[in-house]
């Protein structure tokens, strides 16, 4: 079973209640992937996250929080810490010292196989990995590969 880091877009979109396209496309990908892929993977997500999520101003943060329920929580310890703000000074991910370069040091440092996010921008960008890969392995670590819900599907499960 794969490790899969479920970072805060992903549990953002399961909740969503924008009209817009893409928005409704994130939310039914998300919620068909937590149905029938969540079993075929150990999920994981982190202090963080939750962080992110309980935050007053963040929308619907009582139904994005119940989704993380019976998910492992990862630590983000100083080691998590120093090698975010590695990314940041390597401008491999965008300051300030939370959120996305928190999430992928988190995910790298506890040795996760994957990244499920919505942040194409930032974070499910493939144009990043050769740069996070020669970053992280100055500390002899592997990131994980950042993908979205699209991208992480069983082959036996095809039919959405």
């Amino acid at each position: 079973m794969a490790r899969v880091y479920l970072e805060t877009s992903f549990f953002s979109a399961c909740v969503s209640t924008r009209l817009d396209v893409a928005s409704m496309f994130w939310k039914r990908e998300s919620l068909a992937w937590l149905k029938s892929q969540a079993s075929h993977h150990t999920l994981f997500t982190s202090t963080e996250t939750l962080a992110e999520l309980s935050r007053p101003s963040y929308p619907q943060r009582r139904e994005a929080l119940s989704f993380t329920v019976g998910i492992d929580i990862l630590d983000v310890t100083p080691e998590v810490i120093g090698l975010a703000r590695v990314m940041i000074d390597s401008k491999v991910m965008p300051g300030p010292l939370e959120g996305d370069a928190v999430h992928v040091a988190a995910a790298t440092w506890h040795h996760m196989d994957y990244v499920l996010s919505w942040n194409v921008k930032h974070l499910a960008n493939p144009n990043k990995r050769t740069h996070l890969y020669a970053v992280c392995m100055r500390f002899g670590l592997v990131p994980p590969i950042i993908v979205t819900p699209s991208n992480l599907w069983e082959p036996d499960d095809e039919a959405r």
